[in-house]
């Protein structure tokens, strides 16, 4: 079962960037059939574009691995608070079945 929140959230991200660069493309294309250069300008503006496309990615790229460690950290901080709490509830329970069973007449469970 899908949570949600969660899956609008980054299923919604993806599928934005994706047809953001699927929508770049395409006009990138059809601008270069209605507007044709030389070759040595179409090249230029050609790597130019690559190159602007190629720190686009890199930069969603780096946001989305911090995001991703950040989200890591968040899941391992409650997963060790979890861990701590299930350990004092144990040795509570401990302790007091030891005291149940020091006491005359009753039986540790």
């Amino acid at each position: 079962m899908r949570n949600g929140s969660y899956y609008d959230e980054h299923v919604g991200d993806a599928t934005g960037w994706s047809a953001f660069m699927a929508g770049a493309l395409i006009g990138a294309g059809i601008a270069l059939l209605f507007a044709p250069q030389r070759g040595s300008e179409l090249r230029g503006m050609l790597r130019d574009y690559a190159n602007r496309a190629t720190d686009d990615l890199v930069e969603k790229g780096q946001e989305a691995w911090d995001t991703a460690v950040e989200r890591g950290k968040d899941y391992y901080n409650k997963g060790e608070e979890a861990v701590r709490d299930a350990g004092r509830s144990a040795k509570e329970f401990a302790k007091q079945a030891q005291d149940m069973a020091r006491e005359p007449g009753r039986s540790a469970m």
